[in-house]
């Protein structure tokens, strides 16, 4: 997102009470892309990319589509779409529109690093269809250059590195560059409009900038565009290639097949009810659009890349990351997924990317592991409460079960996870807990009990997994060590763990949706020691006292609220916000919690927040997303698809379906409670 387009949304929605102006906001529209590049197609018509986090190309910034027809251009954001949804299980979007009687129907897909845009109308009714795409190679909307290939129907847009090219299978009946907005134009009140007609001013206006307007001929009523980004390409073969791309993909079935191809569940959906079969494709279709081919993934679409109200989100972070991998891993044993390729990638991510000390970082560019921006990276200059000890927790915890899964891993594992045990023992203080450090939110420093929940889960993962017997030894004897430690967080008045103990050794016994983590931790430990009914009853008194202290419901939406106090983007609403992560965590931990103890009680809980985070609940979006957040009236924010929810929330369908308590009377309306 350039500062350009910032702006240009900053004018559009400033003033309004549940948006947040200058962002690139995905709450609507749906996502094609699961390779290297991830593109937004949105309700209005319009393509975004959101690709540079997973292959270090920008692509399109802004765009714009619509028809001519009696000698005037329609655009397709002056019409309601009659529908938009995902053909099947594949991630190929389509859109139809009712233009005054005439429905176009249009197909878009993102395959092998190109955007596919084909639309179909009944012959004779439309003339051309309208193009305007803003490329912003490199980033950049400015020291850019145009390349029109006017015989081939191809235009590149270029800075130094990145080459963007935009190709019509029909040609271009008209094809101009357009200026960006220029200074007077960034400081007006009103937002610019474009495409700006098909002059451009003086002669060289139309080649030194991003913008490109094209008018595209309907022939047989069929009309298509391709993008494609490249870095340093030979510009001959991309010409070459596009035209007969774009002349392959002028065909609707020819779209289907390509996309039926690209990705496919190999699990059994029968074996579900409607909405939870849905969840389950939903669920693996958005962490394969989040995922790079490396086999890291983003922790959702960077709708915020300027910092203005958050830190970004088009990074790998891995407590995320790990967390998700450890779930798809449950999942996949659970209902024979075939997702052995993504096991496999993520455990090489996670070796290729650990430091020297045995540590992750706070978060890393997903294509390349590098090190990304960050505020949590204290580990790398020295000492100092600036690290979230619970990521590398979270990956030990992966790789152990990663390994477990499968005893020809254990020779490649061992050595990584040999160095992590090395870094929790370092982080591990005298007392028995973790050290203090930041939590799992990023917003507080202390010494959490969600830390030591995820230390307590590695320790024993470790020890419970094939590893030589000095390195179970060693991580169980830890594990004793943590499980005994937490009770120095009990908080007796509240029957609740405290959030952390503060850095005056003070506990906050604040409730906070983290601390879930607690139950996952136990049912590891159970595997290698006994989890007496003392600490059963006080995990039953924390999981009670949680889920009813966090339960939020309005006449919209009902789920849980992150932690007590939480005032983050609450906007004019004055009061914490619903989180679907929080959400789905407390779905999780009451299913574990009753598979634990035998107290079936919780499984109704289980599936009572589960059925909100299901397609027809209040925090489902039409597409099957789960936004990371949701306002009191139901309107959605932040990053959209967020990733992490939908691991919990695909882990938390297939536990429940393995302990055959899936179905039950808060599903029997599938899906809405």
């Amino acid at each position: 997102m350039t500062l350009r387009s910032a702006l240009d949304d900053y004018k559009r929605t400033h003033g309004e009470t549940s948006v947040f102006p200058g962002e690139r906001r995905t709450l609507s529209g749906y996502f094609s892309g699961v390779e290297d590049r991830l593109v937004h197609v949105g309700r209005d018509g319009s393509l975004r990319d959101f690709s540079y986090p997973l292959s270090g190309l920008y692509g399109i910034d802004r765009s714009r589509f619509g028809v001519f027809r009696d000698d005037e251009p329609v655009w397709f954001d002056d019409c309601d779409p009659v529908d938009q949804a995902y053909a099947g299980d594949t991630a190929l979007v389509e859109t139809s529109y009712d233009l005054e009687g005439t429905t176009l129907e249009r197909f878009d897909l993102t395959t092998d690093g190109r955007h596919v845009t084909h639309v179909v109308a009944p012959e004779g009714a439309i003339d051309a269809l309208e193009v305007f795409v803003a490329f912003a190679p490199g980033g950049r909307d400015d020291r850019i250059g145009q390349l029109v290939f006017e015989d081939d129907g191809v235009v590149e847009v270029y800075h130094r590195d990145e080459h963007d090219f935009l190709a019509s299978a029909s040609g271009f009946e008209t094809v101009v560059g357009q200026l960006p907005e220029r200074l007077p134009d960034v400081l007006a009140a009103e937002p610019a409009e474009f495409p700006a007609g098909d002059e451009t001013g003086q002669y060289e206006d139309g080649r030194l900038g991003g913008y490109v307007y094209a008018r595209v001929p309907f022939e047989d009523g069929t009309a298509t565009v391709v993008s494609d980004l490249r870095e340093r390409p030979d510009r001959d073969t991309v010409v070459e290639d596009l035209v007969d791309a774009a002349e392959r993909f002028d065909d609707r079935e020819t779209v289907r097949s390509i996309a039926g191809d690209q990705f496919v569940p190999a699990a059994d959906l029968d074996q579900f009810t409607a909405s939870d079969g849905e969840s389950v494709v939903d669920d693996l279709r958005v962490l394969g659009l989040l995922s790079a081919d490396v086999g890291s993934r983003i922790a959702g679409p960077d709708f915020d890349p300027h910092y203005e109200y958050s830190g970004g989100y088009g990074y790998t972070w891995f407590r995320d990351d790990a967390e998700i991998s450890r779930f798809l891993l449950e999942s996949d044993a659970e209902l024979d997924l075939g997702l052995e390729d993504w096991h496999d990638r993520s455990g090489a991510f996670y070796e290729r990317t650990q430091r020297d000390d045995g540590s992750w970082p706070h978060r890393v560019w997903p294509d390349d592991g590098s090190l990304a921006p960050g505020w949590a990276n204290d580990r790398i200059r020295g000492d100092g409460v600036d690290y979230q000890a619970d990521q590398t927790a979270s990956v030990l915890s992966y790789l152990a079960a990663y390994a477990a899964a499968d005893e020809s891993r254990v020779e490649s594992v061992e050595p990584v996870v040999e160095r992590g045990l090395a870094s929790l023992d370092d982080t591990l203080a005298a007392d028995g807990l973790p050290i203090a450090c930041q939590n799992a939110w990023e917003n507080m420093a202390g010494r959490f009990t969600h830390t030591a929940a995820t230390f307590l889960h590695a320790y024993a993962e470790i020890a419970a997994a094939p590893f030589s017997s000095e390195i179970h030894e060693h991580a169980a004897a830890r594990a004793r060590v943590v499980f005994d430690s937490l009770d120095s967080l009990w908080v007796d008045d509240r029957e609740v763990y405290a959030l952390r103990a503060q850095m005056n050794g003070e506990l906050d016994d604040r409730l906070d949706s983290s601390t879930l983590a607690l139950v996952d931790a136990h049912r590891a430990y159970a595997a290698i020691a006994t989890v007496g009914d003392r600490r059963r009853e006080r995990l039953r008194g924390h999981l009670e006292t949680t889920l009813d202290g966090l339960s939020r419901e309005t006449d919209a939406v009902r789920g849980l609220i992150r932690f007590e106090g939480d005032e983050w983007r609450v906007g004019e609403q004055g009061r914490e916000k619903i989180w679907t992560v929080s959400t789905a965590w407390g779905a999780n931990a009451a299913a574990a919690f009753a598979t634990l103890t035998g107290d079936e009680r919780f499984y109704d809980r289980s599936r009572e927040l589960l059925s909100e985070l299901l397609p027809g609940g209040t925090l489902c979006l039409e597409s099957g997303y789960l936004p990371e957040q949701v306002f009191d009236d139901g309107t959605p924010d932040s990053a959209t698809p967020l990733g992490w929810p939908h691991a919990l929330r695909l882990a938390t369908v297939a536990h429940l379906e393995g302990v055959d308590e899936l179905e039950g009377e808060v599903l029997a309306t599938d899906g809405k409670s």
